[in-house]
């Protein structure tokens, strides 16, 4: 199984890059590509730069690895209640390429924030949205108050009911 892995989130220090990164950790492949969203940096979209410029490479590519996956992992990240601007711009530069961005792929989508919400809000909307987007979504998992249940030194979940819920989850991608 190919999997492609990243955080919906252009932060270095993302702790959603930490939790995707995790969640790809226990997947039984060896065969993981982790995407970092600054790579595929894009001026905003705006039907005018379609219209003048086209579609960018970088949204090219980052549909062509979707399509090269066997199954995807996302981890949100949530500001002001919702995405990330830098993941919404990729998002829809790539979905001027094909409105089934995820090409029909298995998802798991996962969510973290530092409080107890769990950046819940992204993930409902982001799993609310997703078939409109040809993501077969397999589950989702929102982690709260993120300091309090992941060693960033051991980069691990070490709420244990919580790290069981993901490895439940991530196993669903094998079958």
């Amino acid at each position: 199984m190919k999997l492609l892995a990243f955080a919906a989130s252009n932060s270095q220090h993302s702790i959603n890059r930490a939790l995707v990164t995790y969640a790809a950790s226990q997947a039984n492949t060896d065969d993981v590509e982790i995407l970092d969203l600054n790579d595929f940096e894009m001026a905003i979209y705006s039907i005018d730069r379609e219209n003048n410029s086209g579609i960018p490479e970088q949204a090219q590519i980052f549909f062509d690895k979707i399509g090269q996956a066997d199954a995807i992992l996302i981890s949100f990240a949530e500001y002001n209640g919702s995405y990330t601007s830098a993941y919404k711009n990729i998002f829809d530069w790539t979905s001027r390429i094909d409105q089934k961005v995820f090409q029909n792929k298995p998802v798991i989508m996962l969510a973290t924030s530092p409080g107890p919400g769990g950046a819940a809000n992204v993930l409902n909307s982001a799993v609310t949205s997703a078939p409109y987007f040809a993501a077969e979504v397999v589950g989702s998992l929102s982690i709260p108050s993120f300091y309090q249940n992941f060693d960033l030194d051991k980069n691990k979940l070490i709420n244990d009911d919580l790290n069981q819920q993901l490895t439940e989850l991530v196993n669903k991608l094998e079958r």
